[in-house]
């Protein structure tokens, strides 16, 4: 089995390619990443030397790039994606070059070399919000932001490139992860690294927005299970089943690191922002033999003690562009 997995230095996909490893140690992984700011060659340090790792830096938009990635793959797992709401609010252009336009040159290599699976790793958001009860895989897309409807976008070519040629696609669509290796402009990420530096957290609104939020490893687990185990021509709700508001969120990591709530400030909402997430798991636990096993008050604990021992692998980040982006996006409101 050969797996191009792109955007394997990320955040989901890098514990991708480790759980690939643990569960079928005969693989063979091609990871194709651009190396954009959100990667990091530290969260695949350990496999450079390995024979059954290659590591390819290129664009998942370089048709010639993907081609020649694409060469000998059975299986294909695309976690590459710009994923962050906040930037597509500020400019969506490299939101559609990546998970549009990216993934319809990957199916179309894939289409060309004949591969057995493609996996589309997709996200909750693409359902829009829900007041009550749990998005199940036939809710209609209803994005809300320039993210999402990015993915969207890419959902439905992936599975046009399914009914029109035959690829064998499956889509997956994970709730809100969280875990060591997460790059952090995210809300868990920041919170941690901010308190353990006594510097502001920043809560949009009133912090009532409610996500379920499931551990790297779980999501991990649950795309190699819908690779592998799952029908083509279907899609995966990947949830954790962990319903929290980021109010909620914020005082648990202000316990957690022993920071002050004074550090808590009230900023204005995100346009267009969504209030509630939630997934209907059914289908993946009943058809894939998956479920989220990370119970979400000591994976929160044990990521935010991860943080706290690895200074070294996010104060670097914590400058140069991610500087940039955080000043041009809570200027004046922290």
């Amino acid at each position: 089995m050969r797996i191009l997995v792109t955007g394997g230095a990320g955040f989901i996909g890098s514990h991708f390619i480790h759980v690939l490893f643990e569960q079928h140690p005969d693989a063979h992984v091609v990871n194709l990443d651009l190396m954009t700011y959100a990667a990091n060659p530290a969260n695949v340090a350990e496999f450079e030397s390995d024979e059954r790792y290659t590591f390819v830096q290129g664009d998942i938009g370089d048709a010639a790039v993907v081609t020649k990635a694409m060469e000998g793959v059975t299986h294909v797992a695309n976690f590459a994606a710009e994923s962050h709401v906040d930037r597509s609010i500020h400019g969506a252009i490299d939101f559609i070059k990546t998970d549009v336009l990216g993934t319809y040159i990957l199916c179309e290599a894939a289409k060309k070399a004949g591969v057995e699976r493609y996996l589309q790793v997709s996200t909750d958001e693409v359902y829009g919000s829900i007041d009550e009860g749990a998005f199940t895989e036939t809710h209609p897309l209803n994005p809300s932001s320039p993210y999402s409807a990015s993915k969207a976008g890419g959902d439905l070519q992936a599975f046009a490139y399914m009914h029109t040629f035959g690829l064998p696609v499956i889509v997956t669509r994970g709730s809100n992860t969280y875990g060591p290796n997460q790059y952090p402009e995210k809300l868990i990420p920041l919170f941690v690294t901010n308190a353990l530096d006594a510097q502001k957290l920043p809560v949009y609104g009133d912090g009532g927005q409610i996500r379920d939020w499931i551990h790297a490893r779980d999501h991990a687990c649950g795309v190699l299970a819908a690779l592998l185990n799952g029908t083509p021509g279907e899609v995966y709700n990947i949830g954790g089943g962990n319903e929290r508001t980021n109010m909620w969120i914020t005082n648990k990591i202000l316990e957690h690191t022993g920071a002050s709530d004074e550090l808590i400030t009230y900023v204005e909402d995100r346009l267009g922002h969504d209030v509630r997430y939630a997934l209907d798991t059914t289908k993946a636990q009943r058809d894939l033999g998956w479920k989220p096993e990370v119970d979400f008050d000591e994976g929160l604990a044990e990521t935010v003690t991860w943080y706290q021992e690895r200074r070294d692998w996010w104060e670097p980040i914590k400058s140069g562009e991610y500087r940039e982006f955080y000043e041009q996006q809570y200027a004046g409101k922290v």
